[in-house]
């Protein structure tokens, strides 16, 4: 898929699949085959494969690459296919190119391992590793990776980069990145989906989201309201039924993914646990994300 193309696609609700395991922690690609086809029944603009919410950090290279080629071949052209990739500089380039050959159609590139890196640095982590493919690749600003607006309006020299995922929430300064580069680039929320209604109240259309995984149709009314600017519909939408889901992720590191994965396993999708250092949540949030799930119904 030409850069361009992916650009234009990246609108509305950007799915982050989880990668299921079977109880003894192996790679459950039968269950990930079936999530996906449940999952594209559904108009979803994009899936992210072996993300965050994938689990990419746990993955060896060649589970890494089986999880993008299973997901292109499920998803079959029908919408793209980008694929996360990081770690380090060399290593992040061979998952790229592992990734276009899989049939990725774009990469999320992850910031790199080291968190005090200057930005020549960075900027030369990015550009080396858009230059390994055609792909079209999309920043993904998290954790200690921060930039400054002059720093994101660099990176555009970068021919390829097509998109800027945000992933910390702070809506003063993407505002002020968004000011600086303009519509060089597509602007993505990244950090929620209980953020949806202030990323849409600064102009963002599209958003990456993990509830996608269980509830499509609950992501997809997200944006449906957001864009129609239904203001006290979104916000009731949203603090009825994603608010408290957020409440209990943000209780234990990684939670954003073990929450995920024990929903879907709830209403019958594949999941499995989530490999270590991630931890699983508690029998007694399982019974708090039921009743979250029972508020999800008209959505399931």
């Amino acid at each position: 898929m030409h850069p361009n193309t992916l650009r234009e696609k990246l609108y509305g609700v950007i799915a982050f699949p989880v990668t299921p395991f079977t109880d003894n922690l192996a790679l459950d690609l039968p269950g990930l085959h079936h999530n996906l086809t449940k999952l594209i029944e559904h108009p979803v603009s994009a899936v992210v494969a072996a993300g965050g919410t994938g689990e990419m950090y746990s993955l060896t290279p060649s589970e890494y690459s089986r999880v993008i080629e299973l997901t292109a071949h499920a998803i079959e052209d029908r919408i793209p296919v980008i694929a996360g990739v990081g770690f380090g500089q060399r290593l992040a380039i061979e998952m790229a190119q592992a990734a276009e050959k899989a049939g990725a159609d774009g990469l999320l590139l992850f910031p790199p391992y080291y968190p005090q890196a200057e930005e020549d640095g960075l900027f030369e982590y990015y550009r080396s590793i858009a230059a390994a493919t055609s792909l079209g690749v999309v920043i993904y600003s998290r954790d200690w990776a921060t930039f400054t607006p002059s720093m994101v309006e660099r990176l555009t020299a970068i021919p390829t980069l097509v998109a800027w995922k945000d992933g910390h929430g702070d809506i003063r300064r993407l505002q002020a990145i968004m000011n600086r580069v303009g519509e060089r680039l597509q602007w993505i929320g990244g950090a929620g989906d209980d953020m949806v209604a202030a990323y849409y109240s600064i102009g963002i259309r599209a958003f990456t989201s993990s509830i996608a995984t269980v509830a499509p149709r609950l992501s997809l009314k997200l944006h449906e309201l957001g864009e129609a600017g239904e203001n006290e519909a979104l916000a009731e939408l949203l603090d009825r039924c994603v608010v408290p889901l957020y409440a209990i992720r943000a209780r234990r590191k990684g939670y954003e993914v073990s929450t995920m994965k024990a929903m879907m396993d709830m209403i019958g999708l594949n999941a499995g646990p989530v490999r270590p250092p991630l931890v699983n949540v508690t029998p007694e949030e399982e019974d708090e994300l039921r009743t979250i799930l029972a508020t999800w119904e008209k959505f399931l």
